[in-house]
């Protein structure tokens, strides 16, 4: 196996660094930052790092996540370990993550809720909380599944799911991510999921509440194309 840590950032300058001395570097052949068109420090503190990056313009977390697995996938990867640049997501599991991608897994999940009450104890706001409780609610209605959780940014992926997911019609913002998960059900590609801790007591981002409809919009219009799909009417990111 080889494996690419893709740092994802946009304008993190005060919690890069954190986060990229916090990356256990053993764990990967390479590191590479795909930046979502920075307008503070970031790229330079990655710049000091010695990590290769890509800039793209701002064009959404969903492009800026395809980018960078295009580019890891282009460098001779075999999996791809997303990892947030604002230090939030607690990168011990990487072992256990590599462990599954052994075993043959296309798709590694983090779960915050492994223990339901820990996200609380990390500081997670209440209607944060709720919120994604609710969103994975739908999401596991949607899709038939039992996962937990669908809604957080620390993930593993292999290049067998990059080569079978439609990329052609995907979202340019946060709902790729579960349009990926979606589609990795629906090709009955081999999943599984591995404990991880968010810290919501510092300065990270975290997705606006405004963000939440659109949110739950996308996750039920999804849920009714993954079930036709099943039927044999294929839609948007179906026709694969």
């Amino acid at each position: 196996m080889k494996i690419i840590g893709v740092i994802m950032t946009y304008n993190c300058e005060s919690l890069v660094q954190k986060a990229i001395d916090q990356i256990p570097k053993e764990e990967f052949d390479k590191l590479i930052c795909t930046d979502d068109g920075s307008t503070d420090n970031t790229i330079e503190i990655v710049k000091k790092n010695n990590i290769e990056f890509i800039k793209n313009n701002h064009l959404g977390y969903g492009m800026n996540l395809y980018a960078g697995m295009k580019k890891a996938f282009e460098l001779g990867a075999t999996h791809v370990i997303e990892l947030h640049g604002d230090s939030q997501y607690d990168f011990t599991y990487v072992k256990e993550m590599k462990k599954n991608f052994s075993e043959g897994c296309d798709l590694v999940l983090g779960n915050r809720f492994f223990n339901f009450k820990e996200p609380l104890v990390n500081g997670m706001p209440i209607y944060i909380y709720l919120g994604n409780i609710f969103l994975t609610i739908l999401g596991k209605i949607g899709l038939g599944i039992k996962n937990d959780d669908l809604f957080q940014g620390f993930r593993g992926y292999s290049k067998n799911l990059f080569n079978k997911i439609n990329t052609n019609n995907y979202n340019k913002d946060y709902r790729f991510s579960y349009e990926i998960i979606a589609q990795s059900y629906y090709l009955d590609l081999k999943i599984a999921s591995v404990p991880t801790k968010c810290d919501y007591k510092g300065d990270h981002t975290t997705m606006p509440l405004k963000r939440a409809i659109p949110c739950i919009i996308h996750a039920l219009k999804i849920g009714l194309h993954y079930r036709l799909a099943k039927l044999g009417l294929k839609f948007s990111i179906f026709k694969i």
